[in-house]
């Protein structure tokens, strides 16, 4: 025993459960309180939420952070395009009052790198649903998570009504046209702004530049595709928006870690809940 290494490591947050939501048209989030803490990262589709006097909109690569001992619901029933992945954790005693550095997560936030978010998730679930369930891992899973998201919330930099509406109008162009051949002076032609005015307003906005953003949508729906599809890589890439089957095999594995086929095989359990 004197040759292994032995730690105890205390992590802020303790996991608890997590899951994948798909909808099929049909149902409303319960109305209920828990006593855990709740983050829902929406995976497809807009979810509409309401906590006490609140009510959200939560977009495709947003998350919604849901307290504890308040009450929550749905408002409306599950649009039919609706998956959002869940996960409710506990805070530890010993980190409700936090030192500096602390890490600020807002209740409601774009992901800067939805894919890095997504594999965290997809990591939770397998263990989960693998058997492979370790309780320290679980609980560095979900801080990972939310440190995923507390760097697109800056509270101390203002940005402009203009730059968060034109950045979004450039995320939805990319979401509607990943499949074609697109690049930061088309999408800048597309909306008429100048591709460097444009590139500084989304990458204020989203912490990354239209290169990549148009590569990370890419990447996620070819991850969607290995999960979900039966399609083999060649078909995957081309459907993915890649003209050359190579190339995407390079940029997966730069994004993932791992190749495409490597990926399909290890994220392929998930706990997915539906209504």
């Amino acid at each position: 025993m004197k040759d292994l290494l032995q730690m105890s490591m205390a992590c802020a947050v303790r996991a608890k459960n997590g899951g994948l939501f798909i909808s099929r048209g049909r149902g409303t989030h319960p109305t209920r309180i828990l006593d855990s803490h709740e983050l829902i990262f929406v995976q497809h589709g807009r979810l509409e939420m309401w906590e006490e006097t609140r009510t959200f909109s939560v977009q495709q690569g947003q998350c919604l952070h849901l307290w504890p001992n308040r009450k929550h619901g749905g408002v409306g029933p599950y649009p039919v395009a609706l998956s959002f992945y869940w996960v409710h954790f506990e805070i530890n005693a010993n980190s409700a009052e936090p030192v500096e550095p602390a890490i600020i997560v807002p209740q409601l936030a774009s992901a800067s790198r939805p894919e890095r978010l997504e594999n965290l998730f997809r990591q939770f679930l397998d263990d989960q649903e693998s058997g492979r369930w370790n309780q320290t891992a679980a609980d560095l899973l979900v801080m990972l998570m939310l440190c995923e998201i507390a760097p697109s919330f800056r509270p101390d930099e203002e940005i402009s009504d203009t730059a968060t509406s034109l950045a979004g109008r450039a995320d939805t162009y990319i979401r509607l046209h990943y499949d074609q051949p697109i690049s930061t002076a088309k999408i800048a032609q597309a909306l008429g702004y100048n591709p460097d005015y444009l590139g500084r307003a989304y990458h204020q906005v989203y912490g990354c530049t239209l290169t990549e953003a148009i590569q990370r949508r890419r990447i996620r729906v070819a991850r969607r595709h290995l999960l979900d599809s039966q399609m083999n890589i060649e078909e995957i890439a081309h459907a993915s928006g890649f003209a050359d089957a190579g190339y995407f095999r390079r940029l997966f594995r730069r994004y993932e870690g791992l190749s495409p086929g490597a990926f399909r095989r290890l994220y392929a359990r998930v706990h997915v809940n539906t209504a």
